[in-house]
């Protein structure tokens, strides 16, 4: 079962790997706050499905939450379990994308080359990340996805910060996930607070020139 990309203002995911729970929560709030629509807790960060049950509970029903870095589906399962409903993996498992349909999450598998991309979409992914985007850039993305349906969802990940918006949304890329552009280990919630405003400000900027 393929459960579509939701529309979204800004399809903006805040990746926050490595952080705890006890942190969470406050940054979770700034983020929803300055209008980020979607929020993943990657599996590699410490106690994640807590942090990931707490944030499903703070979060509006118009903001995405979920894990990243799911690699089976027993993770599947217990992201579902708490109540998450965005699936992130560096990589892509029609398994994994397959229970998640199941549950009704959202999924953005890892792609990087077109063979990658077109078993993703076969395989009833929602959204497809492009990953490292730093690597393949946007005129690499750009190559890929002239092979992909037209209606396909695509984010570029890795590398992605205010800074080069712009140059992803010429080729027609408008979903993004930021990692350490966003949250690093560490930084506090006012932190995060002030760089989800800069990026807010700075997606709208380049959304309003293309």
């Amino acid at each position: 079962m393929s459960v579509p990309f939701p529309p979204m203002k800004r399809p903006l995911v805040a990746i926050l790997r490595g952080v705890k729970p006890d942190e969470a929560d406050g940054i979770v709030d700034v983020l929803i706050a300055a209008g980020m629509t979607a929020i993943e807790i990657p599996l590699n960060s410490p106690d994640p499905f807590r942090s990931i049950a707490n944030a499903v509970k703070r979060a509006p029903a118009g903001v995405l939450v979920g894990a990243g870095t799911v690699l089976s589906t027993d993770d599947v399962d217990r992201l579902h379990d708490v109540g998450g409903r965005l699936l992130v993996a560096p990589n892509v498992d029609p398994q994994v994308i397959a229970r998640a349909g199941k549950h009704g999450m959202v999924t953005m598998p890892g792609v990087f080359t077109p063979t990658e991309a077109l078993l993703a979409a076969r395989s009833g992914a929602s959204s497809l990340k492009f990953f490292p985007a730093s690597v393949l850039g946007s005129s690499g993305i750009s190559a890929i996805r002239a092979v992909l349906a037209p209606t396909t969802v695509v984010a570029a990940v890795g590398g992605i910060s205010e800074k080069n918006f712009a140059e992803y949304m010429k080729v027609g890329v408008h979903a993004f996930g930021m990692g350490s552009s966003l949250y690093k280990p560490g930084m506090t919630a006012a932190d995060v607070a002030a760089r989800a405003k800069a990026t807010i400000e700075a997606y709208d900027q380049a959304l309003g020139g293309n």
